[in-house]
């Protein structure tokens, strides 16, 4: 939970910098990849991330207006990552133009639960993580390379100097 609005755009600015990395390695044809025939597919958890900012975001009663929560998945990688970029840049403004340390501790609804506004903002940057984690393989299954968001991705290690760990 966060307590202090300061640590969580720093946390924040430093997330959405590594999921529009990974976002920026998606192609056109990658986004139609699934595990399986009947789960989303690449291009829809990547939306999924993008719609969720302001659909969360807007539970704790912040109107974020630059994507539509409802609309369907672009049928571009390039307009899914316009549309994080705009809604990840948005969600840093108003934070910082509207809540305080006192607002984290404001309690709203959230999907049945009452949470405190620190929790939604922990919450929301779990969720993205997670999801982030599932478009990682399905992008290796698509043969697209994948960014390090962590730390480096097994082919970076060479930029560092050195060799990939064997497992």
């Amino acid at each position: 939970m966060f307590r202090k609005i300061d640590d969580f755009l720093a946390s924040y600015k430093q997330l959405s910098e590594s999921t529009a990395r990974v976002l920026a390695t998606l192609t056109d044809e990658s986004i139609n990849q699934t595990v399986v025939d009947g789960h989303r597919a690449l291009g829809q958890i990547a939306w999924h991330i993008v719609a969720t900012i302001p659909e969360m975001m807007g539970r704790t009663g912040l109107g974020l207006s630059s994507v539509n929560e409802h609309t369907p998945p672009p049928s571009t990688a390039s307009e899914i990552l316009e549309g994080y970029k705009a809604a990840s840049s948005e969600l840093l403004t108003v934070l910082k133009s509207t809540w305080t340390d006192e607002t984290l501790t404001e309690i709203d609804d959230m999907y049945g639960q009452k949470w405190p506004r620190g929790m939604s903002l922990a919450a929301l940057l779990s969720h993205e993580i997670h999801h982030r984690g599932q478009m990682t393989v399905l992008m290796r299954q698509a043969g697209l390379k994948v960014p390090g968001t962590s730390g480096p991705a097994k082919e970076e290690w060479t930029q560092y100097g050195m060799e990939a760990p064997p497992y």
